[in-house]
């Protein structure tokens, strides 16, 4: 872009603002500062974790605290990160994509409404499907866990489509086209939710080596998923299933209310699919969100991305579609 007389062409892109200016097609972006910014988050964010977390299972264990180490760890990790994404904030232009990301809830709140219908229509077509398939419907548990996880589902969707959404997806597309930005920030949300250490064990005393090790352990998951390869595909289609509804809508309240009604499912499908006789594996699914890693969840999730441009509505207001292009070069 050439400055015109008057004007001063910056040498660095303005964070927030220049999201709004609208997209050339054609036009590729060459500097890449939300991408950079936010890998190098990461890793700073993962080994600060490396070297705190051993520190904190001794201090726990010190004061007679039973807590397993990976659990310690993975905690330490959404800190560090939490941390590291703040310190990096004005680079990463976090407090402007997040405003976007969450401006006008008053004008959403029936878009939230509407995504969390559409899903549970969705998922009662599986649980249709096992109830004819079983002849039972434990309809007192499937209220009564449903009633238990409603609070949790709402705080998880709205925090991991703030992430996710209105922060990965949002600003990796002030870098690259929506194809890209959308098969990237899928694959991190997939990946993220698939790194778990293997095993479950306790550490007394001082470690330092521990949280290496642990985060190689759970990153073996991801160089031999194994077993969790179902569950990596069903997270993928569903990454992009809630980051096509966000691009849609140009805000995360119709995929965080997507998302709080498929935290609402998986946390009631074990109910349905654990019992006598057992599923068809199509239908059940392995792993711990057996919800997203079978074949019919994996065409719940299709299906669902095939018809957003209906089920979304208008697809958002003007300023909501314009948070949405790219970014002045």
């Amino acid at each position: 872009m050439l400055a015109s007389p008057g004007h001063r062409l910056n040498a660095t892109p303005r964070i927030g603002s220049d999201i709004h200016e609208p997209y050339v097609p054609g036009r590729r972006c060459t500097r890449q500062y939300f991408t950079f910014w936010f890998i190098f988050a990461l890793a700073a964010g993962i080994a600060a974790a490396v070297v705190i977390a051993p520190l904190a299972a001794a201090l726990i264990s010190a004061a007679g605290l039973r807590i397993p180490f990976p659990r310690i760890f993975d905690r330490t990790v959404i800190v560090t990160l939490a941390a590291a994404m703040l310190l990096l904030a004005r680079p990463l232009g976090l407090a402007g994509l997040i405003r976007d990301g969450f401006a006008e809830p008053q004008e959403n709140w029936r878009s939230a409404l509407r995504g969390f219908a559409v899903v549970v229509v969705a998922v009662g077509a599986l649980f249709a499907a096992a109830f004819i398939l079983r002849s039972t419907a434990p309809i007192g548990q499937i209220g009564a866990r449903a009633a238990r996880y409603a609070a949790a589902a709402i705080t998880i969707a709205l925090i991991e489509e703030g992430f996710f959404r209105a922060f990965v997806l949002g600003g990796m597309l002030r870098d690259m086209g929506k194809p890209p930005a959308l098969a990237a920030s899928s694959a991190i949300f997939a990946l993220t939710h698939l790194v778990r250490s293997p095993a479950r064990f306790y550490l007394a005393g001082f470690h330092p080596m521990a949280g290496l090790i642990n985060l190689a352990a759970s990153a073996a998951r991801i160089v031999h998923p194994g077993d969790a390869l179902p569950m990596l595909a069903g997270l993928f289609l569903l990454g992009l299933m809630l980051g096509a509804a966000f691009l849609r809508t140009g805000r995360i309240w119709f995929s965080a209310g997507m998302h709080a009604g498929l935290v609402i499912g998986a946390k009631v499908w074990p109910v349905i699919a654990q019992g006598d006789p057992p599923l068809p594996r199509w239908l059940a699914g392995p792993g711990p969100v057996p919800l997203m890693a079978a074949p019919a969840g994996w065409t719940l999730a299709i299906a669902i991305l095939l018809l957003l441009p209906r089920l979304a509505g208008k697809g958002g207001t003007d300023s909501a579609r314009g948070a949405l292009q790219r970014p002045q070069l």
